[in-house]
């Protein structure tokens, strides 16, 4: 006791001290994008869309108070509300910009022309986008930009053509299950306004304008790639063509299933996504050799900077192949961190440091604030500040003393980059753990085995070797450059195959709200930001956000957004399917519930329905705690039902006397999937369209105000049977 008024103004004092150190001169730039971030968050955590004028006169306002109080202690907290309101401004604008129809209803047999923009070659069907120029249908007059449509493989349309033909249109795909990932969203923000499947053939025809600048483009980019994966096809076949593909053009949806999952489970599967270390390495590559090549003639050595003519250089390769990768979310903020270092480079300033990383956020953020909810922008960034901030706080120093012998026998043989390729694939793989857990429900143990075993051979021979084979192509050398890019990737296939077939490889997490996420985030953000030992707060939020996330409870019950699957929970704690007996199951949405319950199931494993009782009628089953969960085909079954089940699904209109609690087909179509847990009153719901929830993504509809807990009707006592015979004595006296 007589310690603590000792101990607490030292302590009071120390942090002080690192907080004065962290609020030092040129440590407000690396926060600014994460102010920035934040506004686009509370962007998309909106209920309804906010008003764009609004939103851009408080950023404009509040960036001009900033200014005026540049030379005052507040100017750095008013830098970061004004950043704070000037994401929320540039999502909301961006929104405002792509703003387009999207389709609500399934409609059959609908007639269009368009342009050809893009397409995708997949191992089973092709895909293509059709910008839409005319659209009829006999449902109605809705209007629609763009459209993506499926086809069998090898029947897609060139890009830039004018087509005609007739498809059936769905709406863009929904979450499966409330918190989970939002194509729709995606859709929206590529400009898509619904998907499906085209009916029939196609047939070209005559344009009605030339489709403009953009689709030109886009059709010499798409004969670019087609052309580039001719030539490695008449190297290499099946996954090494598919990989060597991605590498190269980003197209990787030709990757046979086992293989891409192999990779993702042995942590490699960012090698398949353009990202960081492919525009580095291309980068280095073009930079290295144009300077060696540039050192050949003394006189340029001498008298030229050759070292600013290689960045140059190396920066036309990486817009180059920016390009020709399609231009991904990860893939742009790769370029721009490599456009900043290389930039930084010519104009003589130190290239990677945090200020470098802040630059390539905000200019990734403002072009596309949609970005953030991306797992792609999550997972770069998070990796590339945690490889930033190994480099600043000092990359191993195991060896930097030249005079310690037996360091510098260990350097020589590579012991330096052995250890800071392992420190990078830890590092890197630890950020992105809390991603990969929340979006993809798995974590990869061997990850840093994986990398350690392959990235070197990825990085000496694959990418070399086909940078060379682009290079070499047109003049028709390219075809051993394929061969040596095609003995790397069976090495990187054969490490992938043998770190997945390790036991405990897939590392499977329960599904867990956003709240451990943001927590998660946060504690990455002080751990690679800081610099003095308040640093080591980040790493308490990232415990506390991995505790929060192993609590989070799973839901009892999981109904699909048509009302055909429903999955129970029962008392082995596992999930039992109850599905229509008319129709096959949705085998996608099925992997993604098993995913997200960390269970090992296939979508067609047996055990899904032990337990479960089906006929013509419907599906019953019996939930952990022994209430029976009915799925009611026929109105035959709900009067059955409504006397014994705790909980109905049915498309089917229910009585009113029902006692049961009903979800029916109006319910889902407004809400979507729902998940329920048991209370002591009812079952909690949560839907992926909860009410008063009204986006231009996930638009509401009339009536979307059902109770968040659904509680049984009480159930009215039978009467006690009575015999109404009258006795002979009576009916006697009555004569």
């Amino acid at each position: 006791m007589p310690l603590r008024p000792t101990l607490w103004p030292q302590l009071v004092e120390t942090l002080r001290r690192w907080a004065r150190a962290e609020a030092g001169a040129g440590r407000l730039l690396p926060w600014v994008p994460v102010a920035f971030g934040t506004g686009i968050a509370v962007y998309f955590a909106a209920d309804h869309e906010p008003v764009l004028a609004v939103a851009a006169v408080v950023a404009i306002g509040l960036g001009v108070i900033a200014v005026l109080l540049r030379r005052r202690k507040l100017f750095p907290v008013a830098v970061m509300i004004a950043a704070v309101a000037a994401g929320f401004a540039a999502a909301t604008w961006k929104t405002a910009r792509v703003a387009h129809g999207v389709l609500a209803r399934p409609m059959f047999s609908v007639s269009l022309t368009g342009f050809v923009e893009t397409r995708d070659i997949r191992e089973r069907t092709d895909r293509f986008v059709l910008r839409v120029v005319t659209m009829e249908s006999a449902r109605g007059a809705t209007r629609l930009e763009r459209v993506r449509l499926s086809v069998r493989k090898g029947t897609a349309p060139a890009v830039g053509s004018f087509v005609e033909l007739k498809a059936r249109l769905l709406p863009p795909l929904a979450p499966l299950r409330p918190g989970s990932y939002d194509f729709g969203r995606d859709m929206f923000f590529a400009g898509i306004g619904a998907s499906g499947f085209v009916m029939g053939s196609i047939r070209t025809a005559q344009a009605p304008d030339g489709g403009g600048l953009r689709l030109r483009y886009a059709a010499l980019m798409q004969g670019l790639r087609d052309t580039i994966d001719g030539r490695i096809r008449t190297t290499l076949e099946g996954d090494k063509r598919a990989i060597a593909t991605a590498l190269l053009t980003g197209r990787r949806d030709a990757i046979s299933p086992p293989v891409n999952d192999a990779m993702f489970v042995s942590g490699l599967g960012h090698v398949l996504s353009i990202s960081g270390y492919h525009m580095a390495v291309v980068a280095g590559v073009v930079f290295f050799a144009v300077r060696a090549l540039l050192a050949l003639f003394p006189t340029l050595t001498v008298g030229y900077a050759i070292k600013k003519w290689s960045a140059a250089a190396a920066l036309a390769a990486a817009a180059f192949y920016l390009l020709l990768s399609g231009a991904e979310v990860a893939t742009q903020r790769s370029f721009f961190m490599t456009a900043v270092v290389l930039i930084a480079v010519m104009v003589d300033r130190r290239a990677i440091t945090f200020r470098t990383l802040a630059v390539a956020a905000l200019i990734v953020l403002t072009l596309a604030p949609e970005a953030l909810v991306h797992p792609s922008f999550q997972m770069s960034f998070a990796a590339t500040l945690g490889l930033v901030a190994l480099v600043q706080i000092g990359m191993p120093r195991l060896f930097a003393t030249p005079d310690h012998a037996a360091a510098a026998r260990v350097a020589l043989w590579g012991g330096r980059e052995i250890t800071m390729l392992l420190l990078a694939s830890l590092v890197a793989g630890l950020a992105t753990t809390p991603y990969a857990a929340f979006h993809f429900h798995r974590v990869t143990p061997y990850g840093v085995l994986a990398n350690l075993a392959a990235m070197p051979v990825v990085s000496v021979l694959v990418m070399p070797a086909g940078l060379l084979g682009l290079v070499a192509m047109p003049f028709g050398f390219d075809g051993v450059f394929w061969a040596m890019m095609g003995v790397g990737i069976d090495w990187m296939i054969a490490v992938t195959q043998w770190v997945a077939a390790l036991p405990g490889a897939v590392g499977r997490i329960p599904a867990f709200g956003i709240g451990p996420l943001v927590a998660a985030s946060l504690g990455i953000i002080l751990l690679g930001l800081l610099r003095t030992p308040l640093r080591w707060s980040g790493a308490v939020l990232v415990l506390l956000a991995a505790v929060w996330a192993a609590r989070a409870p799973q839901p009892d019950i999981l109904v699909s957004a048509d009302g055909r699957h429903v999955a129970v929970r029962g008392g082995d704690g596992r999930l039992h399917l109850m599905h229509a007996a008319r129709g096959t199951r949705n085998a996608f949405l099925l992997r993604e519930w098993l995913a997200a319950d960390a269970d090992v199931r296939t979508a067609t494993d047996a055990s899904l329905t032990a337990g479960v009782s089906c006929d013509d009628d419907g599906c019953v089953t019996r939930a952990a705690d022994g209430a029976l969960i009915a799925q009611a085909l026929k109105p035959e079954a709900l009067a059955d039902d409504c006397e014994r089940a705790a909980l109905i699904v049915t498309l089917r209109p229910a009585p009113a006397s029902c006692a049961a609690s009903v979800l029916d087909a109006e319910r889902l179509r407004r809400q979507g999937a729902l998940a329920l847990r048991r209370s002591k009153d009812g079952f909690v719901v949560e839907a992926v369209r909860p009410a008063g929830i009204n986006r231009p993504w996930s638009p509401s509809t009339a009536g979307d105000g059902e109770a968040t807990t659904l509680i049984p009707s009480p159930r009215a006592a039978t009467p006690a049977a009575i015999d109404a015979t009258p006795s002979e004595a009576d009916l006697q006296a009555d004569e």
